[in-house]
């Protein structure tokens, strides 16, 4: 039961990380129409920016200061590079996002270096924020901060089993919610909100009304690159930060766009979060289709014994899975699951 819990919130955690870095995505993709391949590029800059900040100022105002000077630099790029080539089309918008994806790359290289760089958490995340024990004589509890002398205990013959919830992860998560609050009541509550809305899909109206259209895009191209630098702060000093973090995660984030339907921030959420937890427990899972096989008493000759693919885990294959999401939600339902235009 511990490692079904523990896997569970370890799944949505990084899900809701996911949706951090992919709602930027969608609100670029859904205001702008553009699909900003170098978007992962920007989330390696914030943790970058974050890595370098937190030495002279600290963690919590470089996690202010980082996305901020990330959506600026997402902004600055919209404004002088972006917006020249967008009346000539997505494909050359593709084409000049790709570019600036490594260009962002090798000058991380070159300012940074090609190892990853020592960016740890405060004192206050780091450590357990509770500790789940599975005690075979008391059962299931949980524990504020480490387990403390139960799980210390030198009793062998009771069963004890001490799992702990890292406390950045649970910083992932209130973090995520917190900005998807806050982004339901910008775009549905605020007078900014309803402009960016409205210059979507009347963008000449706005425009007579006084409105700065293509400041108003300028403005939200920032807005999304700076939830991807955010994104970066947090996920560079929970998980690591170095050059190859935006390949890690870059083609991820697209699938998570794409199958929760392109243009939808409630879609993005709930792929995030099926996406988080299929693969948590996926790579958890060391069984394949030769022990299901054994277990219900098929039995195989011996050059099926030794063929790779029925040997194959599924932790083996965890990676591959949001993948094959894709590809099922492109071939069944287009869409998206909560999208409302075609992909």
């Amino acid at each position: 039961m511990e490692f079904f819990l523990i896997s569970l919130l370890n799944g949505v955690s990084y899900g809701l990380l996911l949706f951090m870095l992919s709602s930027g995505l969608t609100l670029i993709f859904s205001m702008m129409g553009v699909l900003n391949f170098a978007h992962a590029s920007f989330y390696m800059l914030g943790a970058y920016f974050g890595y370098t900040l937190e030495s002279r100022i600290g963690f919590w105002p470089a996690l202010v200061l980082a996305p901020l000077l990330t959506g600026a630099a997402g902004a600055l790029f919209e404004s002088k590079v972006l917006r020249k080539v967008h009346k000539m089309g997505h494909v050359s918008e593709l084409l000049v996002t790709f570019g600036l994806s490594y260009i962002v790359l090798e000058l991380v290289q070159l300012l940074w270096g090609r190892v990853a760089v020592e960016f740890t958490p405060p004192a206050f995340l780091q450590g357990p924020v509770f500790t789940l024990i599975n005690h075979g004589q008391l059962g299931l509890s949980l524990v504020a901060g480490v387990g403390g002398e139960i799980c210390q205990s030198a009793d062998t013959a009771v069963r004890i089993v001490c799992t702990p919830f890292p406390a950045t992860r649970a910083f992932i998560m209130v973090t995520a919610i917190a900005m998807v609050i806050s982004l339901w009541w910008v775009l549905t509550r605020t007078r900014a909100g309803l402009i960016i809305q409205a210059a979507l899909t009347h963008p000449e109206t706005v425009e007579t009304l006084g409105h700065n259209v293509p400041r108003v895009f300028m403005l939200v191209f920032g807005a999304g690159t700076g939830l991807a630098g955010l994104a970066g702060v947090i996920g560079g000093s929970t998980f690591v930060t170095e050059p190859a973090m935006a390949a890690t995660v870059g083609s991820v984030i697209f699938v998570v766009v794409v199958v929760g339907g392109m243009g939808s921030l409630s879609g993005a959420f709930l792929a995030s979060l099926v996406i988080g937890v299929l693969q948590t427990f996926a790579v958890a899972i060391d069984y394949s289709l030769l022990q299901l096989f054994k277990d219900v008493g098929v039995v195989l000759s011996a050059d099926w014994q030794n063929n790779s693919f029925i040997k194959l885990t599924v932790s083996q294959v965890a990676p591959i899975l949001p993948y094959l999401m894709l590809v099922l939600i492109l071939i069944f339902r287009p869409r998206g699951l909560l999208g409302k235009r075609d992909t």
